[in-house]
This record gives C-alpha cells, sequence and structure tokens, in this order.
C-alpha cells in the first residue's frame, strides 16, 4: 500500500485550527502528518485538534519546555508502535524540537530546526542543535524519514531572493554545508530529488509584504528519507494555498506520496 506523509509548521495549533487547518486535516488523504510549531502544552494542543482526534487521528506530542515556543507533533491515521521524544541531547531533548514514531518497518520523525539569528546566542544554540542532531541521524539505519520545518534553505534554488539573503541565517554556508552531510550520509532530500533544477517549490512565504502574493519564498520545510523509502517517493506536492487570505499558517503543507 502507499504511504502518504505530510508536514507542516502550524505556527501556533491553536490559531491554526481555528484558520483552516481542522479543514485540511478532514480533506487530506495523507496517512501521516508531521506539525511543527504547535506552541502549546499537549492538553491545549488536544483540545485544539479534538474534532481531527473525534474523527481518529491519533496524536503523538512533544510539548515545548518554553512556553509559545516550538513543540513538535505526528498525526497518524493509527496509532504507531512506539514514541520517542528527543534524541538523546540533555540541553534539546526537553525543547519540543524533536520527535519520531515507528510504524511497522518504518520510523517517521518530526523535527522543528531554530531559526537562528546572526551574530547572537540564538544562532549559536542554532549550530550545537544541529551538530548533535547531525550526529544522531547520521548514526541511524533502516527505513526513516525525518520530516519537518529545517529552517534552511539548501541552494540557490531553494529561496527567491537568495543573492540578497548570503548573510542570512537560513541560507548561511555552514548551515547549507550541514544538509549537504547529511545527504553524503545517505539521505535524499525527496522533494528536491522530484522536482529537480526548479525554483522551489516553496514552502514559506512573510507576512510582510507581497511575499506570498509574488512567490518569494523559501522552501525550507522538506523531507529527508533514506533506505529503500527514498527510492520509492513517487510525489511530492507543496500545497500551497489558492489565496492569501485562505492561508492558515505562513508555511505550506509539503506531502510526499511513497509507493
Amino acid at each position: 500500500m502507499p504511504t502518504i506523509i505530510a508536514t507542516v509548521n502550524v505556527n501556533g495549533v491553536r490559531a491554526a485550527a481555528g484558520k483552516g487547518m481542522l479543514a485540511w486535516l478532514a480533506a487530506t488523504e495523507a496517512d501521516i502528518v508531521c506539525l511543527q510549531e504547535t506552541r502549546a502544552t499537549d492538553e491545549q494542543t488536544r483540545a485544539a485538534l479534538a474534532p481531527a482526534l473525534a474523527d481518529g487521528w491519533s496524536l503523538a506530542l512533544a510539548e515545548p519546555e518554553a512556553k509559545g515556543r516550538a513543540g513538535v507533533g505526528i498525526l497518524s491515521r493509527r496509532a504507531p508502535q512506539e514514541v520517542r521524544i528527543g534524541f538523546g541531547s540533555k540541553e534539546f531533548d526537553a525543547s519540543g524540537r524533536y520527535l519520531e514514531a515507528d510504524f511497522d518497518d518504518v520510523t517517521v520523525a518530526s523535527v522543528y530546526v531554530h531559526s537562528g539569528d546572526v551574530g547572537t546566542p540564538r544562532q549559536d544554540e542554532k549550530y550545537r542543535f544541529m551538530a548533535e542532531l547531525g550526529a544522531y541521524l547520521t548514526g541511524r539505519g533502516g527505513e526513516f524519514v525525518v520530516s519537518g520545518d529545517w529552517n534552511i534553505a539548501p541552494s540557490e534554488l531553494d529561496i527567491k531572493n537568495w543573492k540578497g539573503n548570503l548573510k542570512s541565517a537560513g541560507f548561511l554556508p555552514q548551515e547549507r554545508a550541514w544538509i549537504d552531510e547529511l545527504l553524503a550520509a545517505g539521505y535524499v532530500d525527496v522533494v528536491r530529488r522530484l522536482h529537480p533544477g526548479v525554483e522551489g517549490p516553496y514552502s514559506w512565504w512573510s507576512y510582510r509584504g507581497r511575499a506570498f502574493d509574488n512567490d518569494s519564498g523559501w522552501r525550507i520545510d522538506y523531507q529527508l528519507a533514506r533506505g529503500d523509502l527514498a527510492a520509492r517517493a513517487k510525489q511530492a506536492v507543496v500545497e500551497r494555498a489558492a489565496a492569501y487570505d485562505q492561508r492558515w499558517s505562513d508555511h505550506a503543507p509539503v506531502t510526499v506520496q511513497y509507493r
């Protein structure tokens, strides 16, 4: 049977649920949906998603330690066999930035990498997270896909205004080299493989100005797969809203169908 995995930064699950996320969940064909930046407690998240849970979705959560920041989750049509929060990091396992769940022989992870800010402690924290997560991911094997908001545009094709962002967090050489290291370690950026040589498809647009209307975006939400699962990816779409006022997040769901 095919498996469809979607990932989306909801930019606050309570706000997203009130803007259209619940209708999207009711309509999606996805089997698994990875969520980032829930910015809510477990109780608040379950309350916001109560209609979806009543419809049969199962929810696993990594609640953020800091109030109103981060938080990741995994919605699935059937409950996973096992759920693990974090990747063995003393600093970051309670931050609500990494969660993985086992579904038979496939493990699905939801990740929310820091946005960072050049020249500040926030960027230093992002680099520490990347170093620990990278070591964990490169040591993994088996059928595995990690989906989420990486807050890194890997190449010039992945950001509309790349020339104006050469010194911006999310497009720094060190950040992009880190993604290259994951790819060299055996991961496949399945969205890029299915959309070779094209600009985008972008998944995030600033709320400022006319970025969405002009499709001046960043491709920072993607799925990195390894094992046979990577070769099974056959279709990837960014579910961009038809109009600015129909958005329920500043990110769009990125949905991949695996054979």
